[in-house]
């Protein structure tokens, strides 16, 4: 049966002050070394107290940095700056130990606590880490307020000749770009991979966001390192050179060819010409378009849920049921629904979303269907905002009889039909499935997701119950493509989370519950959402003219 998908887009907000992005650079000096037998393992992490809030939560993490007490963090936090509060941040310097995500699976080596309006006023602070006994080492950290330039290089450079650093081979080099900051300071923002035992390496070609090299300014000055890898990270430097994007943008042309200068070997040796050559082999500047970019000027978000009606999840009048309508509070399919919905309905301005159920018998002569209208009409699978699909969703638990078998390829390939219409990048659908067991249909539901990554659609995949899920995380593919019959995924789009990782931790607290699980699910939304359009070479269309200021 025909389905014709919700054409409503993202409004933004009309009179909206756009907040200042303010990006943060995060350096160390002596830290404390907790390793015996070679240096600490260190990385940042970033808590902020929200508006009106006393505790700190997490915000983000930087990379970790093997054996060394001086790290210059590449990975930069950028976070929204507002004159009018007093935003508090806590810096904490970490020791990686282990794989874990877990922060007491790390030996802390040192916290700040100062506020972001501290650190924009005076464009960098430097002070002692605090929280053990004796000297915790210092932490730099500087804000420069973020450019609006979208613009993304790709880079390509090889070198040639540089000098031999050890002793029983050849040297193991790698680049290293900064940025000049306004204070006229360095900081890092990007590192090729090392290239082992040569004088002659070419490094693979990298991409970059313009505003990290230089801020959007073509003509500010990028510093390039050369160094020789060594496993105790005391890497020796080869030399440095330095260019900046306009120079970068005319290709691979003589002047994009540097000599490889180390300045105490220079002031040393009055015959010393270079230690080496570094040659730009290729570099691409484009304009990187943002999720908003799309939907602001013309993309529209279609938004389908499925909720599998299938037997195992127990007869709804039972409490142990887990589409039980309990008195007290919402079941984890109304959970799911109501926090993934309250958010996704912001996003499409008539609110009117397609509701399909599957793995039921349907009334009056019990047929079983993997792709009803939950409403309960045969020719009109719309609900009202996300409380209409919740009225849907109780009305059919009235209505139809829980059976089976759980077959995802129905619902995959019902809305990939509307999506294969679309391909101009002119609309996107996402798809909701909410389900409880191991999945019936894997082959099919594996084509369906292969034929669908080629089209302009997401899956999310909410688990639901204690069941076992590991065939959602083969589905999820986020370590390798999905394939099939010799065929592969043109690119990752589904999203598994299992409900339960959210509701031990918050059980007491279902706004809370909901908030953690909608920020899991539709993380990676945005992602796929790009993913496709750059794939297929479509730039936003400006249908409704620019975004309001």
């Amino acid at each position: 049966m025909a389905l014709q998908m919700s054409t409503g887009g993202f409004q933004p907000g009309a009179g909206s002050v756009p907040a200042t992005q303010v990006e943060l650079t995060i350096s160390c000096r002596n830290l404390k070394d907790k390793d015996v037998l070679s240096k600490s393992d260190p990385m940042c992490v970033l808590f902020v107290k929200g508006f009106g809030s006393n505790s700190y939560t997490e915000y983000g993490r930087t990379e970790i940095i093997q054996n060394t007490l001086n790290p210059e963090f590449v990975q930069k936090f950028l976070i929204n700056y507002f004159f009018e509060e007093s935003q508090k941040l806590k810096f904490e310097i970490y020791d990686s130990d282990s794989a874990s995500a877990r922060l007491d699976a790390h030996d802390f080596l040192g916290r700040i606590e100062c506020t972001l309006g501290e650190i924009v006023s005076a464009t960098k602070i430097d002070k002692p880490l605090t929280g053990l006994s004796g000297n915790c080492g210092h932490i730099t950290v500087r804000a420069e307020e973020v450019s609006q330039c979208k613009e993304i290089a790709t880079m390509q450079f090889r070198a040639h000749k540089l000098d031999k650093k050890d002793f029983f081979g050849k040297s193991d080099p790698f680049l290293v770009f900064y940025r000049c900051n306004e204070d006229s300071s360095y900081s890092v923002v990007h590192k090729t991979e090392v290239i082992k035992n040569t004088l002659d390496p070419t490094w693979r070609p990298f991409t970059v966001p313009v505003r990290s090299l230089c801020n959007g300014d073509y003509d500010r000055s990028i510093k390039v390192e050369c160094y020789d890898w060594d496993s105790d990270g005391s890497h020796d430097i080869i030399g440095e050179f330095q260019t900046n994007i306009r120079e970068l943008s005319h290709g691979p042309v003589p002047n994009n060819v540097y000599e490889v200068i180390n300045k105490e070997k220079k002031a040393k040796k009055k015959s010393y010409k270079n230690s080496g050559r570094v040659e730009l082999m290729s570099c691409s500047i484009v304009q990187e378009y943002t999720f908003l970019d799309y939907v602001q000027h013309g993309t529209e978000m279609n938004f389908t849920v499925a909720i599998d009606f299938t037997a195992s999840n127990g007869d709804p009048r039972s409490a142990t049921s887990l589409h039980y309508l309990n008195p007290y509070g919402p079941n984890q399919y109304a959970t799911a629904l109501q926090a993934v919905g309250e958010i996704i309905q912001e996003y499409d301005s008539d609110k009117m979303f397609p509701a399909l159920g599957f793995g039921a018998r349907l009334p009056p002569d019990g047929r079983v269907s993997h792709e009803f209208f939950l409403n309960g009409q045969p020719n009109n699978p719309y609900c009202q905002g996300i409380e209409g699909v919740m009225q849907a969703y109780y009305q059919a638990l009235s209505t139809v009889q829980l059976y089976g078998p759980t077959n995802f390829a129905p619902v995959i390939n019902h809305v990939a039909r509307f999506a294969e219409t679309y391909k101009d990048g002119s609309n996107y659908f996402v798809l909701l499935i909410l389900t409880d067991g191991v999945i019936t249909d894997m082959p099919y539901t594996k084509d369906a997701i292969i034929h669908a990554s080629v089209l302009p659609m997401s899956i999310i995949i909410v688990g639901v119950g204690d069941a076992d899920f590991s065939a959602m995380e083969e589905l999820d593919s986020d370590n390798q493509r999905l394939q099939s019959h010799g065929r592969y995924a043109e690119r990752d789009i589904v999203q598994f989370v299992p409900i339960r990782q959210f509701l031990s931790a918050g059980q007491q607290n279902v706004e809370m519950t909901k908030a953690r699980l909608a920020k899991e699910v539709l993380a990676e939304i945005p992602e796929q959402f790009i993913s496709f359009m750059k794939k297929h070479g479509i730039q936003p269309k400006m249908l409704r003219g620019p975004p309001q200021q």
